[in-house]
């Protein structure tokens, strides 16, 4: 699973990285996040055919345009009774995604790409704590070139029926990862890892004209991949900052390191 991951790039630099041709959360800005936990607001990459279309930027024609969003961590059906259902639904898997009805119609339709600098991942480890139960060591997965992965995700929307429909508290728009069988490195951790979308697919991946996209679905590859041991205060979700991605060493108040 993927249940915490860091996303400290501005907001511009996503823009740019991710060729985004219209800000859609253009009053807000997340600041960096070395400890996105879930139902925490995240930004995701989607192509949807905006309210109101700047003929200036985009052209005529309503067409679906790249934008940035902002979206809570957690994926509510619009069928759902209420959002709460969200917290537990923070990862679909690659195997059922197309056929489950909680994620088949946002496979369908809305499609989307949650950047991240990188994931978390904990290790059991062989010896025991203080209570006996295994100790876990965290480890920080990341791109060896220092770019930000595209991770496969779905948006939803949900409607708040106790509220007026021009309330900006009616509408929820929530996402979920992707998660597939972990290759490489990430493997020798924990035996899923998130769905990588590769640059030249992204166009694709995000094209809501696209009702079929189980091509997408396959055994990742090599993933270009890293890992390293890091601080056990990555664990509470209190702690934030650069030191959580920092790599452990002797005396730095981590575990002993997987291998």
């Amino acid at each position: 699973m993927c249940g915490r991951y860091a996303s400290a790039r501005a907001k511009q630099e996503l823009i740019e990285e991710f060729e985004v041709e219209l800000d859609g959360a253009p009053d807000e800005e997340l600041g960096p996040d070395y400890n996105v936990a879930p139902t925490k607001r995240v930004y995701a990459v989607l192509s949807r055919v905006p309210k109101i279309e700047p003929a200036a930027e985009t052209g005529s024609g309503a067409r679906p345009v790249r934008q940035l969003r902002v979206m809570r961590w957690g994926l509510v059906p619009g069928w759902a009774k209420d959002p709460s259902i969200g917290s537990k639904m923070i990862n679909a898997r690659v195997e059922t995604v197309a056929e489950k009805p909680s994620f088949r119609k946002a496979f369908a339709e809305r499609r989307c790409l949650l950047p991240a600098d990188g994931y978390y991942e904990w290790a059991v480890q062989e010896e025991t704590g203080a209570k006996g139960k295994p100790k876990k060591q965290p480890y920080y997965i990341h791109p060896a070139d220092g770019g930000s992965m595209a991770m496969a995700g779905l948006y939803e929307f949900w409607r708040d029926k106790g509220r007026p429909e021009d309330d900006p508290l009616a509408w929820l728009v929530t996402c979920t990862i992707i998660t597939t069988s972990a290759v490489d490195e990430a493997g020798k951790v924990h035996d899923r890892m998130p769905m990588l979308i590769e640059r030249d697919r992204w166009a694709d991946w995000l094209d809501p004209g696209v009702a079929d996209a189980r091509e997408f679905l396959v055994p990742a590859g090599s993933t270009g991949l890293t890992l390293h041991p890091v601080s056990t205060a990555v664990n509470s979700v209190r702690n934030n900052g650069p030191e959580l991605i920092a790599p452990v060493t002797a005396g730095a108040g981590g575990d002993r390191p997987l291998f």
